[in-house]
């Protein structure tokens, strides 16, 4: 029997899930936040790059609405990317209301710019600690609010909606329970630690992605991984993710001849778009037989380093490196999902009474390709709306569905062959994954990472329904993979985050969003 919970539960505790707890409380509603892990452990705190709003002179909404459109590579929502070029500078407003502490130069706020940005418009806080300083912020404000916060509580599963709200099935370290609210707003972040190469933490694995597809919720555009292309690479060292700030002060990249090389792949070089930047780098090592490039800022003075970049200054110490004097050895990661569970400009998904926002939804804003420091923005911006929604209680409308949709179907146990080697572990989905779900994605290798996911998927569910084993874990992690592979073997095109060999240019055919659901036979 299901326990009486609050009237609102938030799942995870980043940027999205907090903004919307406390933009609940002040509207009198009673939220709980439930965290897989800790409250002081999210990807928000380790955004270093900023938060994006046009609230510079010479700057507007349509300008920052216009850099949104284009690097999203023709498949932008205008509507969703109108509303967070518009709404931003008041969301803004709200993080500096509850204290975040914004970097200023002569008591204005200081902005930097970013990779396909036309303006200076990037906020940061204690230089490239935006996202923890944003998160600390936010969980002083939670806590004094008297917000209750569940942590090491994972989402196990939507069971059957309850005519009066939504039904979670949770587990903590008390064991397994039902909550029951009228409504529940998935902020559980994104899945860039699923592949080997991730600048991302642990807990970025998209359950959330899963357990609303399994639930019947509609996917969509999983293909589009953003891969950062500046994360430290160094053989039995931590990847760490160079904030894109540093090109934008003047770092360049260079391969290991000492060659400066994106000249030749874009006209505006190392502050083209992410996914420009990050295929160069993959050719240039795909070339050289190298792991690694160059990212060399000894050309921007000492002292700007130290003021602007503390947090990558510290690490690189640490790693006996000197970011004033050394070249530093970098190469692309895995970091934002640009896909997810497919929303409405409200958060509302194709669930009643389940909303998303944040790096898990798919609002559309991002198209193809992320622009720099829109996401921290669009985790606010969404869940203002979505707070704006629970208040006036409209009529509950869903996701529009794109163009096309793929059927994702698990494999009945008696048409599973044995798989050599035994199943997937974790890790070796996230080597899968980036081998053959990488940078440049090859067709046969495509298709080889959905026959081999969807088998251990199935597999995996099974073992689910069965209760046995560790098939409620792995099989959300492998869901997830999967809907990445599919939909990444589905488009036969090239488009932002999404490179096939075989489809190495944009088709007009396939400039449209695409969408999946999930079948899981019982």
């Amino acid at each position: 029997m299901a326990k009486r919970g609050p009237d609102l539960i938030v799942v995870g505790s980043g940027i999205a899930g907090l903004y919307v707890a406390l933009r609940a409380r002040e509207e009198g509603l009673d939220p709980w936040v439930l965290t897989k892990s800790r409250l002081t452990e999210s990807n928000t705190r380790h955004a270093q790059g900023g938060i994006a709003a046009a609230i510079g002179p010479g700057d507007s909404p349509k300008l920052h609405f216009q850099d949104t459109v284009k690097a999203g590579a023709g498949i932008v929502d205008r509507e969703a990317a109108w509303a967070l070029a518009q709404e931003a500078p008041q969301r803004i407003a709200d993080l500096a209301r509850w204290g975040v502490p914004f970097d200023t130069v002569e008591g204005s706020i200081a902005l930097g710019r970013e990779a396909a940005h036309s303006r200076d418009r990037i906020l940061h806080a204690g230089g490239d600690a935006t996202g923890l300083h944003i998160e600390e912020t936010l969980q002083e404000r939670a806590t004094e609010a008297g917000i209750e916060v569940r942590e090491h509580t994972h989402l196990l599963a939507r069971t059957a909606p309850a005519k009066d709200g939504m039904t979670l099935l949770v587990r903590s370290p008390s064991g397994e329970e039902e909550l029951r609210a009228p409504a529940a707003v998935l902020a559980s972040g994104g899945a860039g630690h699923l592949y080997h190469e991730s600048s991302n933490p642990a807990g970025a694995t998209g359950e959330g992605v899963a357990i609303a597809a399994r639930a019947g919720a509609l996917v969509c555009d999983m293909e589009f991984i953003q891969f950062h292309p500046t994360v430290f690479f160094r053989e039995g060292a931590p990847r760490f993710l160079l904030t894109e700030a540093l090109r934008g002060e003047g770092a360049v990249l260079r391969n290991l001849a000492g060659e400066r090389f994106m000249p030749r792949y874009h006209p505006s070089a190392e502050l083209a778009p992410r996914d420009v930047v990050s295929r160069a780098i993959a050719f240039e090592l795909e070339r050289s037989g190298e792991r690694s490039v160059l990212l060399d800022a000894t050309a921007i003075p000492r002292q700007r380093l130290l003021q602007r970049f503390p947090t990558v200054g510290h690490f690189l110490e640490r790693q006996g490196l000197d970011l004033s004097r050394d070249a530093i050895p970098v190469a692309p990661a895995a970091h934002f999902m640009v896909g997810g569970v497919a929303t409405n400009l409200f958060g509302e998904t194709s669930l009643r009474g389940l909303y998303a926002c944040g790096e898990v939804a798919s609002t559309g804003l991002h198209g193809a390709n992320r622009l720099a420091s829109n996401s921290l923005m669009e985790g606010i911006v969404f869940g203002e709306r979505i707070v704006r929604a629970l208040k006036v209680r409209t009529p509950w409308k869903g996701p529009v569905p794109p163009a096309r949709e793929v059927l994702l179907r698990t494999v009945p146990r008696h048409d599973l062959p044995l798989v050599p080697g035994g199943p997937l572990t974790r890790n070796g989905l996230g080597k899968l994954l980036w081998e053959k779900v990488g940078i440049l994605r090859e067709p046969y290798r495509l298709h080889e990472a959905v026959a081999r996911i969807g088998q251990d998927w199935s597999l995996a569910e099974h073992a689910r329904q069965e209760r046995t084993g560790e098939g409620p874990d792995i099989s959300d992690l492998l869901l997830t993979g999967l809907l990445i592979a599919r939909g990444a073997l589905a488009r036969e095109e090239s488009r932002g985050g999404h490179y096939r060999t075989d489809f190495p240019r944009p088709r007009a055919a396939w400039r449209s969003h695409l969408g999946m659901r999930v079948r899981v036979a019982s």
